[in-house]
């Protein structure tokens, strides 16, 4: 299977602090990778790393067979790497439509060709019937779906979702797993930073764990969850 994402020995340091250390991590092609940790492990900084937002004081990052390491964002994002954020961040004066243009023309100049993707993001996260819509009329549920329909627009060989199901109600959380299901069947290649257990257990394919900056464990999902560390690390010692 083919490896298109490959972070070795990534280390994250602000001043003293080392907020990531040494962490490495693979993904293949068609794979469900879930980022898994109690608040503070460093998970959402090994992201930012990943994806360029934040820089790495050593360590590699190999992104389909390229040294992407000292990449800024928007250029790991024309190779392929789309990413959600945690927080939401419309333009509420645009519509939902416009909104994904945006994303869909860094790869598609001509706004016959943008509208066209940005329409296909759109109606595969359940948005079509509201892309006239201001976003600013948008609730939670449907502020995460139109992150990830602008993830999308950007057309990525790996998809980065950011606790993308965090705060979302029961059947909303149920049809944003629903949706992330579907891209996993076309083979959508996914990196996920989650806090939701239900959604790591019903997606991952692989997981893996860190606590205060250090890989614990890695396995499947419901290895990791029974795993000593992985307890100790969320629920603490007696």
């Amino acid at each position: 299977m083919q490896t298109v994402l490959k972070a070795d020995n990534i280390k994250v340091q602000y001043g003293g602090l080392i907020a990531v250390n040494n962490v490495s991590l693979s993904l293949t092609k068609g794979q469900v990778l879930g980022l898994i940790g109690p608040n503070g492990a460093g998970k959402s900084t090994l992201f930012n790393a990943i994806t360029g937002f934040t820089p790495v004081a050593s360590g590699k990052v190999t992104f389909l067979d390229k040294d992407v390491t000292r990449l800024p964002p928007y250029v790991r994002t024309r190779n392929g790497m789309g990413r959600t954020f945690q927080t939401e961040r419309p333009y509420e004066d645009l519509t939902v439509l416009e909104n994904v243009l945006v994303a869909a023309f860094l790869k598609n100049p001509k706004r016959k060709d943008a509208e066209r993707v940005a329409l296909s993001s759109l109606e595969k996260v359940g948005l079509l019937d509201r892309a006239n819509q201001l976003s600013s009329d948008l609730n939670l549920a449907r502020l995460r779906r139109l992150e990830l329909a602008k993830a999308l627009a950007l057309e990525p060989q790996v998809l980065f979702l950011d606790e993308i199901m965090a705060g979302l109600n029961p059947p909303a959380l149920k049809e944003m797993i629903t949706f992330v299901r579907t891209l996993t069947a076309t083979g959508m290649s996914i990196v996920m930073v989650e806090h939701i257990m239900e959604a790591i257990i019903q997606l991952a394919d692989h997981v893996v764990v860190l606590a205060s900056g250090n890989k614990i464990a890695e396995g499947s999902a419901r290895d990791v969850i029974n795993d000593e560390k992985v307890i100790e690390a969320y629920l603490g010692t007696d």
